[in-house]
């Protein structure tokens, strides 16, 4: 790869990084909310780095056309002087480094061109967000043990999350959860069978390749598209025995509907509007 195609792929992998963190959200499909400073910077600097480059490589492209215009001033024989008298590193001065080097010292790898995939598609067909797909592959997140509960609010329905939800249903001894009619939101996922279907939350810790993923079964009469994302309310899917790990962690639906992906859709929290 030779310098001005250097020059091309920082150039373009800072735009990309621009494009998704400061000028779109689409960094927040792929990193949690917290990173986008960092990739803003990243790109700042990439893009710098370019304009760097390609001005420095401006200016030794004009000192070697001045040295080449003087060595040809300075070379040039005096009438009537015989040629093949001038010195022979003269005539050879211009291909001396190469032979000295054997080699040009300004290409990289080939497999650097790899880079300019990930900088197009930030570009031009960002991936979609993790989703029913990636789920549908994972096992359930384990949640934390908890031993005391505070009181359940009076509110009905009563927006809950899911990991939330999950721990009163296997944990909480006092069955708070018990004929009370709770709220949630998440994304579809489908499960084998029919009959049923998986609300899910798709959490990240750092950026995409460390998703974990919590569920709740959800029966209704219908099953929503995958990857759609609803709102639930419904109450305790009743089995084995409630406070226990026995306990199912499912909901018979009452009604669902469907919402706009939240812009906190990577956190296991109550949904505020998308951004």
């Amino acid at each position: 790869m030779r310098r001005p195609l250097q020059v091309t792929l920082l150039v373009l992998s800072g735009l990309g990084l621009l494009h998704a963190s400061l000028f779109t959200d689409l960094c927040l499909r792929y990193v949690k909310p917290g990173m986008r400073p960092l990739l803003i910077a990243s790109g700042v600097v990439l893009l710098a780095l370019g304009i760097v480059e390609a001005a420095a490589r401006e200016g030794r492209t004009g000192r070697r056309g001045q040295r080449r215009q003087d060595g040809h001033a300075h070379d040039a024989p005096a009438h009537g002087a015989d040629t093949h008298d001038a010195p022979a590193h003269v005539a050879g001065s211009h291909s001396e480094p190469e032979q000295r080097h054997g080699h040009d010292h300004s290409a990289v790898p080939r497999v650097a061109w790899l880079l300019l995939l990930p900088a197009l598609s930030l570009l031009f067909y960002a991936p979609p967000a993790l989703g029913a797909y990636t789920a549908s592959r994972q096992p359930a997140k384990v949640v934390a043990e908890q031993d005391d509960f505070e009181p359940l609010p009076r509110t009905s329905p009563l927006p809950i999350t899911l990991t939330d939800f999950t721990t009163r249903v296997q944990q909480d001894r006092s069955l708070a959860i018990r004929a009370r009619t709770v709220e949630m939101s998440g994304l579809v996922t489908p499960v084998t069978g029919g009959g049923s279907w998986d609300l899910t939350r798709i959490i990240i810790s750092c950026c995409a390749a460390d998703a974990q993923s919590v569920k709740v079964r959800i029966y209704s009469d219908s099953i929503p598209p995958a990857d759609t994302w609803v709102s639930v309310t419904g109450n305790w899917h009743p089995g084995g025995k409630l406070g226990t790990k026995s306990a199912p962690v499912a909901l018979d639906a009452q009604t669902v509907k469907k919402i706009q992906r939240p812009s906190n859709g990577y956190q296991d929290a109550l949904p505020f509007p998308s951004g």
